[in-house]
This record gives C-alpha cells, structure tokens and sequence, in this order.
C-alpha cells in the first residue's frame, strides 16, 4: 500500500508510493548473496595471509548491519513516486526517463506494456516522457490509477465534476 491517504484539493503534503515488498526482497536477498561471497574471498585472505580471524568477526558484523539497513531503508524511508501539489519525483526506477516534473508540464497519462511490464506512462507536452512500472509500487494498480489521475487533476487545477 501507499502512504496514500484520500486526496483533497488543499493537502499539501506529499504522498510517497513505496517499492513492493517483493522488490524490496529481491534487494535484501542480492545484498545477503554479496555478503556471503564477501565472506568467502575474507575468509580465504585471512587463511592465505595469516591475518587474525577477529578480521572475519568484524567483517561480518558490518555487513550484517548494512543488510538491515538497507532493508530498513527500502521499506520505510525510499520511494518510487513522490507526488505534491507541484508535481512528481521518481526514485528507484532505473530508466524512467524523465525523473521530476510540474503537474502542469503533464500533457497525458496512458497505460503501455513494454516487454509484457505494465507501466503508466505521463508523456509531457515537450514530448518526453516518465514510465513507471506498476509491479514495483506497493499499492492496488487501479488504486494508483486512480490516485495518479486526481494528482493530475489537482496538480493543472481541473476540479472533479
């Protein structure tokens, strides 16, 4: 889910669409899979050098640490689309194209699949454009949709009817 609450045309505060836990899982576990290769060419360094183990025990510990930190930091703190009264900021989409606009340099939202991944795809009115894949948002797709499409309204002043 998002932090989304039910948008009205004074809040001003923004709204924060978190990544899906299951990408945020797949991170952690990429993360889990460096530490232990870390480990092993450590471990193999101290046996070939002679170095004291308490080098493996502190090697460990820090990156255990950063594991949870950056588990911590992809569940709570990051985000993949900001939006405010202003306009949006993607974090976290590699490949997005345009990563920041106004509201009001929105000329249209459309839905695209590139490659079989469902995507919003907000074409500016210089013709550029920001794609954002609906898979890494922890929100309902049409819920997101829906939420985008009211930002958009609010953001270029158009009042629902």
């Amino acid at each position: 889910m998002s932090d989304a609450a039910p948008l009205s045309p004074t809040d001003a505060t923004p709204v924060d669409y978190r990544l899906n836990p299951a990408f945020a899982a797949r991170f952690v576990g990429l993360a889990l899979v460096l530490t232990a290769i870390l480990m092993f060419v450590a471990t193999a360094l101290v046996a070939v050098l002679d170095l004291p183990a308490d080098v493996l025990v502190g090697l460990l510990v820090v990156s255990v640490a950063a594991v949870f930190v950056l588990g911590w930091r992809l569940r709570s703190r990051s985000y993949v689309l900001r939006c405010d009264r202003d306009g949006y900021r993607v974090g976290l989409v590699r490949g997005a194209g345009v990563t920041a606009a106004r509201w009001t340099e929105v000329a249209d939202a459309t839905t695209a699949s590139p490659r079989g991944i469902p995507c919003v795809v907000l074409r500016l009115q210089d013709g550029r454009t920001t794609t954002l894949p609906v898979q890494a948002l922890a929100i309902d797709r049409e819920q997101f949709v829906r939420e985008l499409q009211r930002h958009l309204q609010r953001g270029q002043g158009l009042r629902p009817l």
